[in-house]
Formats: C-alpha cells, sequence, structure tokens
C-alpha cells in the first residue's frame, strides 16, 4: 500500500488515524507549486479525505476497501495558483469516464453558440484546422463540423473517444502534451483554432500542457480555454468544485503568467456563467501581431485586484465560509429527517460527491440521487454509496426534497422535474448556501418561489 493512499478497513479506527496522520506529514513535506516548483505552506481550504469523484461504484464493488486521498488545496505564495496535489495519475482517473458533455442541454447550447461566433468573428471554414483538447463525446466539434470546418478531437478517455468517432467525428484517444503535439506537428497537423473547454484544471503537469499547446498552435492561429474562475469559486462559495481531477483553480492573474512563460499572450477574455462563473481566455504567439490585445484584458485584472486576488491573505480566509456551509447543510438535514421528511438526490456530478462526502451526508439522509446519463445509473456514488436510478425515480416515489447536485443547472433540473410540484415536493440547492424553492407551472412557465 503506497502512502498516498487511505483505504478503510472497516472499524479498525486506530489503523485509520495513524494512516492518515502519515498522509499529512508527508503530503506537507513534499507539497510544491506545479507552476514555479516552489514548496507550499499555505491552505486554502481542507476537505479532509475523499474518494476520487468520478470513481462511481458497481454493485460488487461495494464489498471492497475504498481508497480515500486527502483533499487539502493549497495557494502558492509567488504564483497564486490554487492547487491539489496529485494523488493518481491522469491515467487512472481519466482513460474510462463517466462524465458525457452531450447530456446537458444547457452545455450544447454554450458550444453552438461559441461556434457560430468564432467562425463569424474569426472567419473560420473548410480551409482551417479546429483541434480541441480533451472533446469528450464531440458534442463541440459537431457543430464546426456541420459547417464544413475540419477538425479534428483529442480525448483520454477510451470509452468516449469510441463515442465521439461514432458520429463521424476524427478523435485520436490520447493524453495531451508536448509529446502528442509533436506527433502532431510531425503529420503537419497544426490548429488555425485550438480549444480546450475545462481541461486546463485537469492537467498534472501544467507546463508540459502549455508548451504542447505552443507547439501543435498555427504561427498565426488561436486558442480558446475555459475553466472555472477561482473568483467566483471564493465569492459564490463554490468549495465542491473541488475534487482530485480538478488538480489546479485559475484567476486571470495567475493563467496569464503561466502561458507568457511559455510565450503565449492571453489577448483577450470573456467572464461566462457556465460552471457557476468562468473565464475564456482567447491566445496567440507572444510575436503575432494580430489579434491586438482587448481592454478587457486590463479590466478583468483590475477587477480581480479589486477583489483582493493578488494577496495571498484573501485566499486563506475562505475555509472558515466553507465550515459555515457544511454546518447549515447538516442542519437543514437533520432537522427533514427529524421531521420524517424524504430528501433524495438529483444529478451524479463530482462535485455533488465532494459535497456529500465533505459533510458526511450519506444513505441514512439521502435516499437515493438521479442520473440522466445511463452510464451513471444502477452504479453507486463514491464514499457515501448512494444509489444512482433514472430520474423517473422521482416520480414513482415522491419525496418531500430533491437535493440538486450540479446546482449550476438548477433552471434546467428545475424545468425538467417540475412535476414534483403536484405532491408539494420542494428543490434545495446548497450553493452557495442552503435555499429551498418550490415550483408551479403556470401558462407554461415555471415560477420558483
Amino acid at each position: 500500500m503506497q502512502a498516498s493512499e487511505s483505504i478503510i478497513f472497516g472499524s479498525d479506527l486506530f489503523h485509520i488515524a495513524n494512516h492518515f496522520q502519515v498522509i499529512t506529514r508527508k503530503s506537507m513535506a513534499i507539497a510544491q507549486c506545479r507552476f514555479s516548483g516552489q514548496p507550499l505552506h499555505h491552505t486554502f481550504v481542507d476537505l479532509g479525505m475523499s474518494p476520487l469523484a468520478n470513481a462511481y461504484l458497481t454493485t460488487e464493488q461495494l464489498k471492497n476497501a475504498e481508497k480515500f486521498y486527502p483533499l487539502h488545496v493549497y495557494i502558492s505564495e509567488d504564483s497564486l495558483l490554487v492547487q491539489l496535489e496529485q494523488f493518481e495519475t491522469p491515467d487512472q482517473i481519466f482513460s474510462d469516464y463517466a462524465y458525457f458533455s452531450s447530456y446537458s442541454e444547457t452545455w450544447l447550447k454554450h458550444a453552438k453558440a461559441y461556434t457560430d461566433m468564432m467562425v463569424e468573428k474569426f472567419g473560420f471554414n473548410h480551409n482551417s484546422q479546429v483541434i480541441e483538447i480533451a472533446s469528450n463525446d464531440g458534442y463541440l466539434l459537431q457543430y464546426f463540423l456541420e459547417k464544413g470546418i475540419p477538425v479534428l478531437g483529442i480525448e483520454p478517455a477510451a470509452n468516449i473517444a469510441k463515442i465521439a468517432q461514432a458520429k463521424g467525428i476524427p478523435s485520436i484517444n490520447k493524453f495531451f502534451g508536448i509529446q502528442t503535439a509533436q506527433e502532431l506537428f510531425t503529420q503537419g497537423k497544426q490548429a488555425d483554432l485550438l480549444i480546450g473547454n475545462n481541461v486546463l484544471a485537469h492537467v498534472p503537469d501544467l507546463n508540459n500542457f502549455v508548451a504542447g499547446m505552443k507547439i501543435v498552435l498555427k504561427q498565426d492561429g488561436i486558442l480558446t480555454m475555459e475553466f472555472p474562475h477561482i473568483l467566483q469559486l471564493i465569492q459564490q462559495n463554490q468549495f465542491d468544485t473541488i475534487y482530485h481531477e480538478h488538480f489546479s483553480y485559475f484567476s486571470f492573474l495567475a493563467v496569464e503568467k503561466i502561458f507568457l512563460a511559455h510565450n503565449l499572450v492571453v489577448f483577450d477574455v470573456e467572464e461566462l456563467p457556465t460552471h457557476g462563473g468562468s473565464l475564456r481566455i482567447y491566445g496567440k504567439h507572444e510575436h503575432a501581431d494580430y489579434p491586438v490585445i482587448s481592454e478587457r484584458v486590463s479590466q478583468i485584472k483590475a477587477k480581480e485586484i479589486a477583489a483582493g486576488l493578488h494577496q495571498i491573505e484573501t485566499y486563506c480566509v475562505f475555509g472558515e465560509k466553507v465550515r459555515q456551509t457544511k454546518q447549515k447543510l447538516l442542519n437543514f438535514v437533520l432537522a427533514a429527517k427529524v421531521q420524517g421528511k424524504s430528501i433524495v438526490g438529483y444529478g451524479a456530478p463530482a462535485k455533488g460527491n465532494t459535497l456529500l462526502n465533505y459533510c458526511g451526508i450519506g444513505k441514512d439522509f439521502i435516499d437515493y440521487t438521479v442520473d440522466r446519463n445511463p452510464y451513471k445509473q444502477g452504479l453507486f456514488l463514491p464514499g457515501t454509496h448512494i444509489p444512482i436510478f433514472h430520474p423517473d425515480k422521482i416520480r414513482e416515489t415522491k419525496p418531500d426534497y430533491v437535493l440538486i447536485l450540479p446546482w449550476n443547472l438548477q433552471d434546467e433540473i428545475m424545468e425538467q422535474i417540475a412535476f414534483i410540484s403536484e405532491w408539494n415536493g420542494q428543490f434545495v440547492v446548497p450553493i452557495p448556501e442552503v435555499k429551498i424553492y418550490s415550483v408551479t407551472v403556470r401558462n407554461h412557465q415555471l415560477i420558483t418561489s
């Protein structure tokens, strides 16, 4: 057994406590900034021990020991990059993945709007090459393909890459970095548009990844990256977006510094509502004259500085806010159970697993959860072992409360299952703080209160 793992052996509490101490001491000794290499001494938030957030379990696996790892987030004093240590290899986490982008209608609309905007703004056409890193099931590239624009997806999860290939989207099953970029370059494959949506946070070797982007980007090419904004994570208390496959959490100030170190310039930035608040950055080679740097770059930097993101003290006080949220959610579920109320979940996202494991909310509080993704149905949440069913289960059991775990999709979900109003069911949204919603439908309009 490696010292970076924790395995629960029934009631052997002495072993668990001793083992956790070993892990903590080792982690503190080896923690280094994945950008600068400097030691990490400052805690952003410590969420205790947690399993891998996407390690969903089969019935047979419930009988086995389960690995738990420290979910301790640090802030680098020199780069101000918020980050977790790496406890498992990317191959272990991503080679067989349970997240499929196409199961969110909201995300598909976002992808199509992006495609239309980029074609209109930069004039990409049948002579262009669009490459997406972590292309998932083709949720985005399908819209470029419809416009007759050549595409290529790079997707490390073999099970997901096959689905994209079945849609007619050329996809290679590899992790991205310098080696993959050099292979593509040798084959004459470079990008006029290089895309990475919600992948930058998943990269343990950050410098290798960004260096690879520089290789595969044409001399006059443009890259765009989307990632959750640490400013929103802090201000909206989105601690549940922290899990082991998210190695880093970015401010614009930090990401600009990282890209510039690899001779890539961020020339524009947009604030997006996706995933609770994200940034979309636009990059180019440092030597490229076009496009010119947008005023929005200086504006977002000024906004982050005004919020204190240039000072380490801002990051070090976040943990107390998280502890208060845990107490409020526990107070709600305890009170509901005392009153004899039933609670179920909606969704089986990674963020939900962080929330439930950190708060210690398991099957004694949540009867089950549901998910539209058939690849998750019939499995169990890691750590809590809450079963996952088809959404039809909610109509069958008529719960009093539905806890929305993917709170970033709460409007979409409330609309999908507004029928819980038939038995006076209510929605619970846990982030940024616990809120209860009643819903009614009038003239085909969803009304919440």
